[in-house]
């Protein structure tokens, strides 16, 4: 048996080491966070809200729709939206008379491109995909709930002919000074299931090539690019291609998620981490692509992100997750992307059909019926960022300067989804408590605060306690939408430079410092 001194000195240690961990522990839920408001700037487009994707372009049609656009460009002022589809036969661009002969009817194009330029907004025009009539096998159909036809042209000639006719309606009902400032992408894509070309780079290269040189025809002004891959696929190859054959290509696009898989973005790749988490996984992606233009020669070409969202467990896209994700991801692809596509503003949006409800984890900033998720007001918050960035070491602070000296930073806490529907670590899963140190401002500057987090800006618990309605009424939608608005921001001063914030899991603070 233990002596009783041995034990007491066995209990101390105990102790001690206990008050040790609580001290680790301590240290480690606490951040300090230096901003020097006189250190240099460098410009910060705001290149994650310039463009977003949607369902495909016939629901541009619907007022749903329109009214959901209204809304988003509300807050963000996006210039341009992509969709897919415009060629299919449900807005009737392609046909063939008793004799096999071609018949264009361009009118429900003019009036999906005439809605969108009424609401301020330009389109990227994703031409896909194959209208029956032309195309090579009838019965390639997606899965899709629109089950759209994935085949090549039967007839590259009638291919030729139709894409002539396409841009030059375009021309004339809106006139060349205003469709070259709109995008034209070759398909969607390519390198899966929405191309069964064979072999499927090389058809599509073809099929690029062609439509490139069509559109080139009937004006130079005219800007046309690809390839528009799934996972950041084929963009050296394709390069390779257009460098052989002299194919113009005035911008790069190509896709990628949070929670695609490091084996399809970094196939053979063996610098990268099979660990990365899904929060770096976009960005890295973004940077190999840019690499890759930058070995080709294109260093120059603008590269168009024209797909990408957070990672989606657990309907993750309709929580408070959303943005930290977001501004964790525009912290880290500042400088490599000319424009990212947040898919999708809206959840108006029918890949698997009609949304049987709200909030089922779609990838929209609204929800069906036009409610407002905490994504939507993420990105009005983050619209309030300015264009000069200040330099900062840290994760998870973006620090903007306008030409006043005023500062605005966005200050988030990402907590990952779990599969099921759980923090992924209950330690990691606390309100973090960070200070913001600010150099060179006054030290007792005044400062509001605005923010999404469990309490601000989340419809959820809200519509939780109406029941859950499957099909609420637009009286209950106005409900659930000003009682989510953002309240006025709050005041709050620095002492002596500093400012200490406690944020909860998943918040996203916006905190403006007044010049003087």
């Amino acid at each position: 048996m233990q002596s009783f001194a041995l034990r007491c000195s066995q209990l101390l240690a105990s102790l001690g080491l206990l008050c040790l961990s609580c001290f680790v522990f301590h240290a480690e839920a606490q951040q300090r966070i230096t901003i020097d408001a006189a250190a240099p700037t460098t410009l910060f487009p705001h290149f994650w809200e310039a463009m977003f994707g949607s369902g495909r372009a016939n629901l541009m049609l619907r007022e749903n729709y329109r009214d959901d656009l209204r809304a988003v460009h509300g807050i963000t002022g996006f210039t341009y939206v992509r969709a897919h589809g415009i060629l299919l036969d449900e807005n009737g661009v392609y046909n063939e008379d008793e004799h096999g002969i071609p018949v264009y009817n361009f009118a429900y194009v003019d009036q999906i491109y005439d809605g969108l330029l009424k609401n301020g907004v330009k389109p990227v025009v994703e031409i896909s995909f194959m209208p029956k009539k032309l195309a090579f096998n009838p019965d390639a159909l997606h899965p899709f709930w629109y089950k759209q036809n994935v085949s090549p042209p039967k007839s590259m000639e009638r291919w030729d002919d139709l894409m002539t006719a396409f841009a030059r309606n375009l021309v004339a009902r809106y006139g060349i000074d205003e469709v070259s400032t709109w995008y034209f992408e070759v398909w969607n894509e390519p390198n899966i299931d929405f191309w069964n070309g064979i072999p499927r780079d090389k058809s599509y290269y073809e099929l690029y090539e062609h439509t490139a040189r069509d559109l080139k025809a009937i004006s130079p002004r005219l800007r046309v690019g690809g390839p528009s891959t799934a996972a950041a696929d084929w963009v050296d190859s394709f390069l390779a291609y257009t460098n052989e054959h002299h194919v113009p290509v005035d911008f790069v696009s190509s896709h990628g998620y949070a929670d695609d898989t490091i084996d399809n973005l970094f196939p053979n790749d063996k610098s990268v981490s099979r660990d990365t988490p899904m929060d770096n996984r976009v960005c890295l992606a973004v940077k190999k692509v840019r690499a890759q233009m930058n070995a080709a020669g294109y260093a120059k070409t603008p590269l168009f992100w024209t797909e990408w969202n957070v990672q989606g467990q657990s309907e993750s896209r309709d929580t408070t997750f959303v943005g930290p994700g977001l501004a964790n991801t525009i912290r880290q692809c500042d400088g490599s992307v000319d424009m990212m596509s947040f898919w999708t503003f809206s959840d108006v949006f029918e890949e698997g059909g009609p949304g049987s409800r709200p909030f089922n984890g779609s990838f929209g900033l609204r929800a069906e019926f036009g409610i407002n998720k905490p994504s939507f007001y993420d990105f009005a918050l983050l619209h309030k960022l300015g264009d000069q960035r200040l330099g900062n070491d840290s994760n998870d602070v973006i620090v903007t300067k306008g030409a006043d000296g005023s500062l605005v930073a966005a200050v988030w806490n990402i907590v990952d989804p779990a599969p099921d529907g759980q923090p992924s670590s209950t330690a990691h899963a606390k309100p973090r408590t960070v200070t913001l140190v600010f150099q060179h401002a006054p030290a007792n500057a005044r400062v509001t605060l605005e923010r999404v987090d469990n309490e601000h800006g989340n419809v959820l618990p809200l519509y939780g306690a109406m029941g859950k309605p499957q099909y609420p009424t637009p009286a209950q939608v106005e409900d659930l939408n000003r009682k989510t608005a953002l309240p006025a921001p709050e005041e709050s001063t620095l002492r002596n430079g500093e400012l200490k914030l406690t944020l909860e899991p998943n918040a996203l603070v916006l905190v403006h410092v007044a010049a003087q």
